[in-house]
């Protein structure tokens, strides 16, 4: 059976590079920051907002919830959003973490 290198890597890992990687769209980040102003909002909201087309908006709004950035209900042909600030809150306290461990490392010898 073969093994994915992903699975060397611990939990804590995994799910920070999976939060990063959502973040890694400039699309996505703007699409935060409308949940943030509007604090949910309707999938046609953020389509008359953003340059892109309904289903390119429709694409980064899975890959947010499928992350657990963002939460969504669907009520018939309408789909609400917003963010997930408990994710944000648990992420945070761990980039916080890992920066502080790495600077803490790099103190002593630097190149």
């Amino acid at each position: 059976m073969a093994i994915h290198k992903k699975e060397s890597f611990s939990q804590k890992e995994q799910d920070l590079a999976a939060f990063a990687k959502a973040l890694a769209h400039p699309a996505r980040i703007a699409i935060l920051k409308v949940l943030a102003q509007r604090n949910e909002c309707i999938c046609g909201q953020i389509v008359d907002i953003l340059p892109l087309a309904q289903s390119t908006v429709s694409q980064h709004l899975k890959e947010l919830k499928t992350a657990g950035l963002i939460n969504g209900t669907v009520d018939g042909p309408r789909s609400c959003y917003c963010i997930n600030w408990k994710a944000f809150d648990k992420f945070n306290e761990e980039f916080s973490f890992l920066f502080n461990k790495l600077k803490v490392q790099n103190e002593k010898a630097c190149c």
